[in-house]
């Protein structure tokens, strides 16, 4: 018999990592309330889920009415993922690696003729770095590129946002979650300083400011190694890409932050981000401790244009605009 060339005690050759691609978008989404009670469907969801295959999923949409409460002249969805081997910039910096796309676009946008756009973009994307393979990333570096508001208006008024698509920042060195890069967290922690000293902030939400505060001074103790940083089970922090949002002269309405109210119709939060760390492709119903990000956590990002508390003439939830996009890279 001849003897096996290869020695049984050789060295194991390494796996190729590769990258499970996870990503939502839709158009439109929600429930009413009153005068009717019914769910809004997730009206052009389009979903990338729990693959290794690249892809690349979109749909489209025509006018669009609700019963006649909130419509879209039209709208569309994409969701992609892709893995590129070589690639550097003008300033050779390398961007091998795994990327997200999550899109969702609406057009002719009207909620009772009080709020309306002629365009709302909903933009993110992640890049997982290859690393020529030897030590891929498990944190993406992630872009809101591209989001933005177009003619929105309030009762006929305009309403400038200016938008802060850097507020999540570079990528966190050393592999680290976002939730513990202290640059990301000094950031949120400012756009909550500026609603807490709002002048007339509401009690409830001066409280949730207050919590939500308290939280990031706790994530940055768990970040600096601080042993009297307790975990507490949180996973997410939200915060906004709203920078500013100029002067609405409508008797009544007050802007905090992101926030906007206005009187006998309800409460807008414009341009809502989440950033989390979940288990899997990211699901947030089980989440994962905000101290550690292993290989097989989902470092996830969802992005909301518009998130609607309606109480009168109509009492309702509505999303519009949602993306999200995250995923696993392995080993």
């Amino acid at each position: 018999m001849a003897a096996n060339p290869k020695s049984p005690m050789g060295p194991v050759p390494s796996k190729e990592p590769f990258h499970l691609y996870h990503a939502e978008a839709h158009i439109l989404s929600g429930e009413f309330d009153h005068p009717i009670k019914q769910p809004i469907e997730k009206y052009g969801h389009v979903v990338l889920e729990n693959t290794r295959r690249e892809s690349l999923y979109t749909e489209s949409l025509g006018q669009t009415n609700v019963q006649g409460l909130i419509s879209f002249q039209s709208g569309h969805t994409r969701v992609a993922g892709t893995f590129v081997k070589n690639k550097q910039d003008i300033f050779g910096n390398d961007h091998a690696g795994w990327v997200t796309l999550s899109t969702a676009v609406l057009e002719g946008f009207n909620v009772l003729d009080i709020i309306t756009a002629d365009r709302v973009v909903a933009q993110v994307s992640t890049e997982h770095a290859y690393n020529n393979g030897k030590d891929p990333a498990h944190v993406p570096a992630v872009s809101f590129l591209g989001s933005r508001f177009e003619n929105l208006r309030i009762g006929g008024y305009p309403v400038e946002v200016e938008l802060d698509l850097g507020i999540c920042g570079k990528k966190p060195e050393r592999d680290r979650p976002y939730l513990q890069d202290g640059g990301f967290l000094g950031r949120v922690k400012d756009q909550l300083d500026d609603v807490r000293d709002a002048k007339d902030l509401p009690e409830g939400l001066a409280k949730k400011c207050r919590a939500e505060i308290a939280y990031i001074d706790d994530l940055k103790k768990q970040a600096n190694g601080d042993a009297k940083g307790q975990r507490n089970g949180y996973s997410k922090l939200r915060c906004s890409l709203v920078k500013s949002i100029g002067r609405i002269p409508i008797p009544g309405v007050k802007t905090f932050g992101n926030l906007i109210f206005i009187p006998n119709f309800g409460t807008v939060a414009l341009a809502e981000v989440v950033v989390g760390v979940g288990p899997g492709h990211g699901d947030a119903s089980s989440p994962a401790p905000v101290g550690s990000s292993s290989p097989s956590d989902s470092n996830y990002f969802t992005l909301e244009m518009f998130e609607m508390k309606l109480g009168c003439p109509i009492g309702a939830g509505v999303h519009g605009g949602g993306v999200s996009s995250n995923g696993n890279t392995k080993p």
